[in-house]
């Protein structure tokens, strides 16, 4: 395939798309375009999505609940493969089949699978201790849903997710 064709459906430039391939190594021949196959699996490993993430999600309640039940990170390359809370047999009305485990076997489950995310989903008042706790086993990746600010070293990066503000986002957008 032509990289004219590559940066058409990714909606880039021809050169840009050539100039960010290369980052990657040589994968391209000039005239004859890039090898699909190869370029796919290029691709697939440097987002290390040709086997599913491992992810753990920390709060099991009702947000954490509806996250363990939702099928869509299994499509994009994450599987959530244990949930931690304080209560372990907090589980009203959801199937799930991910276990529930206490906060004590969270440093043996992250060391054990090689995780390196995790999804928090905790209230505010616990939020950075448990984020030290994560922290601590190895996670350097947290996808934060608790309504705080979270101190963590530069190697750690936060994702915070603030339904309220996107609800802020939304309402100014349908008012123009």
């Amino acid at each position: 395939m032509s990289s004219e064709a590559l940066a058409r459906a990714a909606r880039v430039k021809p050169t840009q798309l050539r100039k960010d391939l290369t980052y990657f190594g040589q994968f391209g021949t000039r005239g004859l375009g890039y090898d699909v196959e190869q370029l796919s699996k290029m691709i697939f490993d440097v987002l290390r999505t040709n086997s599913l993430q491992p992810v753990v999600l920390v709060g099991v309640g009702n947000l954490g609940l509806a996250l363990l039940s939702y099928r869509g990170f299994e499509q994009e390359g994450f599987e959530i493969i244990a949930a931690f809370d304080i209560d372990t047999q907090r589980r009203p009305n959801k199937q799930i089949t991910q276990p529930v485990f206490s906060m004590e076997k969270l440093p043996e489950v992250i060391s054990e699978r090689a995780v390196k995310m995790s999804i928090l989903s905790v209230p505010a008042s616990a939020a950075q201790e448990v984020t030290n706790t994560l922290v601590q086993c190895g996670i350097t990746g947290i996808l934060n849903f608790a309504p705080i600010v979270l101190h963590v070293p530069d190697d750690v990066i936060v994702n915070d997710v603030n339904l309220a503000i996107e609800l802020e986002n939304l309402s100014y957008f349908i008012q123009q």
